[in-house]
């Protein structure tokens, strides 16, 4: 088990996940009710509603992303921004303990 940090947009202090590896930051969050973190496509990366902005050093361990994702990040309701990533292609392991993310203020 990991833990992730994810910081709701507004949000004073981030909500502390106990994840497995091996599932995506996207599938956490859903499994854990998170608000702000919709994945209505399932991990599919045809929605864009897992849009989250990751923090470094974590950002910078993550692989680059693909073409797909770095397209469907330009259809995100909340603005692209350099350490924009869509959380469904976040495969979490051992190296991404401590990850902190922040929530945008909108997915739709």
């Amino acid at each position: 088990m990991i833990t992730v940090h994810l910081v709701p947009d507004g949000a004073a202090a981030p909500l502390d996940l106990q994840c497995k590896t091996g599932q995506s930051l996207m599938q956490a969050a859903v499994a854990a009710n998170v608000k702000g973190i919709e994945g209505e496509c399932g991990g599919m990366m045809t929605c864009g509603t897992c849009h989250v902005y990751v923090h470094e050093p974590y950002a910078g361990r993550l692989p680059p992303r693909s073409a797909d994702e770095d397209a469907m990040l330009g259809f995100t309701a909340s603005p692209r921004r350099a350490n924009s990533r869509l959380s469904c292609q976040i495969a979490l392991t051992e190296g991404l303990d401590g990850l902190t993310a922040d929530l945008p203020a909108n997915q739709y």
